[in-house]
């Protein structure tokens, strides 16, 4: 049985909210699979033999928004991607499944009966044929969508077989029972049975257990082996030949999934005249900055006589970019899985998007960089492109995966400055859009920010949409019109905030902002 996420406990967020029946979405990774993982988020009924010594107990519906369980569902089918298994959220789904082939996971608040973690599974529970069911506690979670889905599969993964993956010193001392991983930003990496709660790219691992350095544990061949299902049918072969997948002249698109650790997919593409030629090959990931992705890809470009032309396999993305010229001609590719800088290839694995088209882009690189002067941050890009921009906006984020948007430039401007509040690290990237709507993200850089004492908020006085308030505590604040009229009151919080003023005319206002032991009033003007 697990006892997990102690560490957690203190980042519980009480929320009322549930959610109905009707608000559930249904969603299915693999319907027809020969495994179903269902996850229950609109309460149930449990009566089992080994919870609650056998006594009927009701589990409340989860709490959450139907944006919170597409995304929780969208992270843990990734996870489970290679697999011949059915993610769902459809009780009919698993219903229509074996008893010994499925496993009922639920997600509820309903957590005093078992408290200080964040969930609870028997371990080798999936097949044991009478629906004993595991738990995700939400209230235990900050009802984070991010923290809910990795313990949604590191439960799963308990009932599948599997224990826990710690930590050693190079003399074999217990370092970390929950192996937390490495790394920082878009290629950190931790193994879902550990705490893989604070690292991007998370997935299934071959390494030491609780039990000693050298006992072991391989997931893969557990999850495959011991619960009557494998890995999903390859879906392209890697032969480099006229029977490789054709993907047809010049621009195309593909989707694919990498499932075992050998695995490799091979397409072969025409080019009908010689261009420039940009291609994008993206893992399955939430957002465009593959959070959530846990496929580091790699990619070889062959020649019609099948001699590598390049190996792409960036250090510091998962994604694949390709901007180079081909000649008129045959072209084969290959995808596979890699390892970077933090773990090795065996649990790189998962879907992924190829798309390609002749032509330059607008957009062609934005390279961001920056120090530290005193306690400000400044930010300096320079963007090469062909068409005009439209707009920028700089993000920052405190653990290089989860940004926000702190400011909204013009699309001359090449600068930009930060006054953070809070000592450590802030990671920073610039969002650019063309005028002809194409987007694109910088490079991530990182700065240091020190302790600051200053009490000054810091506001965005020429406004179009939105003021800016950079607040060095939470605030409230109140807006006047240039009569004396009182247009909004609100409050705040410490660091960055955006008001949205889209609905205000043109004109002079006033805003005052007040926080404990501050008052500071400033003149705006709305263009």
């Amino acid at each position: 049985m697990k006892n997990f996420t102690k560490i957690l406990y203190s980042l519980v967020l009480i929320i009322t909210t549930h959610v109905s029946l009707a608000q559930v979405p249904k969603l299915s990774s693999l319907p027809g699979a020969a495994a179903t993982i269902y996850f229950d988020f609109d309460g149930h009924t449990v009566q089992s033999a080994v919870w609650q010594g056998g006594q009927a107990f009701t589990c409340a519906a989860s709490g959450l928004s139907p944006n919170q369980i597409t995304e929780i569902f969208n992270r843990v089918s990734e996870d489970f991607r290679p697999f011949d298994v059915n993610i769902t959220t459809d009780s009919t789904q698993f219903l229509a499944a074996a008893p010994d082939m499925r496993i009922r996971m639920i997600v509820t608040p309903t957590s005093a009966w078992y408290t200080n973690v964040g969930g609870v599974s028997f371990v080798g529970s999936f097949n044991w044929g009478d629906d004993t069911p595991g738990f995700i506690f939400p209230d235990r979670l900050s009802y984070s969508a991010k923290y809910i889905a990795e313990c949604c599969s590191h439960e799963t993964g308990h009932t599948l077989g599997l224990s826990h993956q710690s930590r050693y010193d190079d003399n074999c001392v217990l370092t970390q029972t929950y192996s937390m991983g490495e790394g920082s930003g878009e290629i950190s990496w931790a193994p879902v049975m550990g705490n893989s709660y604070y690292k991007n790219m998370t997935g299934w691992n071959d390494g030491p257990t609780p039990y000693g350095c050298s006992n072991t544990q391989d997931n893969l061949t557990i999850i495959t082996n011991a619960n009557g299902f494998t890995y999903r049918a390859d879906d392209y072969n890697d032969a480099l030949d006229n029977n490789t997948y054709n993907l047809g002249n010049n621009d195309f698109s593909v989707n694919g999934i990498i499932a075992t650790t050998g695995d490799k997919d091979a397409f072969q593409f025409t080019i009908t005249q010689s261009a420039a030629f940009h291609l994008l090959a993206k893992p399955f990931g939430i957002d465009a900055m593959n959070n959530g992705a846990n496929l580091d890809i790699k990619l070889e470009l062959y020649n019609a006589d099948k001699i590598l032309i390049r190996t792409y396999n960036p250090q510091e993305t998962m994604s694949v970019t390709v901007d180079t010229t081909l000649n008129s001609g045959k072209y084969f590719l290959i995808i596979s899985g890699t390892g970077n800088s933090y773990v090795s290839d065996y649990g790189s694995l998962g879907s992924y998007t190829i798309t390609a088209s002749r032509g330059a882009l607008p957009i062609h690189d934005i390279s961001l960089y920056g120090r530290q002067v005193n306690n400000i941050h400044q930010l300096n890009w320079n963007i090469i492109a062909d068409e005009a921009i439209e707009t920028q906006s700089v993000e920052v984020s405190r653990d290089g995966i989860y940004f926000k948007s702190i400011g909204i430039v013009n699309g001359t401007s090449r600068t930009f400055q930060y006054h953070p509040y809070d000592a450590g690290v802030l990671y920073y990237r610039i969002k650019v859009t063309s005028v002809i709507n194409q987007s694109m993200y910088s490079n991530v850089i990182s700065l240091k920010a020190t302790d600051n004492k200053e009490n000054n908020f810091e506001v965005s006085t020429l406004i179009h949409q939105e003021i800016s308030v950079n607040a060095p505590a939470a605030f409230a604040y109140r807006l006047w019109d240039a009569t004396g009229k009182l247009i909004t009151t609100g409050t705040g919080t410490k660091g960055m905030n955006r008001k949205n003023t889209g609905n205000l005319p043109s004109g002079i206002y006033i805003i005052e902002l007040i926080s404990n032991n501050h008052k500071q009033t400033e003149r705006l003007l709305k263009q």
